[in-house]
């Protein structure tokens, strides 16, 4: 297998070995093991502004839990609250 630099963007149709380094930008499919040197950080939303529900997302409500903050999980057509088991409302 051949090995090069590149400076800017690069695809994939078969995939990638060995380690990714710097900022990873667009959809990410398929298995990734490995490890991660950074901190994954959860798109925040309120209550007024949740996203469509994506079964197995995680975000973060800055409001929920009387302001306290939450994560939830995307399961059938709610967020779950993480910490109570609830439905997340507006």
């Amino acid at each position: 297998m051949a090995r090069t630099t590149f400076s800017g963007p690069v695809a994939s149709d078969n995939g990638f070995i060995g380690a990714l380094t710097g900022n990873v930008t667009g959809n990410v499919t398929g298995n990734v093991t490995g490890t991660t040197t950074g901190m994954p950080v959860l798109t925040a939303y309120t209550t007024t502004t949740l996203p469509t529900v994506v079964v197995g997302g995680l975000i973060y409500v800055s409001n929920a839990n009387t302001n306290a903050g939450t994560v939830c999980f995307g399961k059938g057509s709610n967020w779950i609250d993480i910490k109570t088991g609830l439905a997340v409302v507006a």
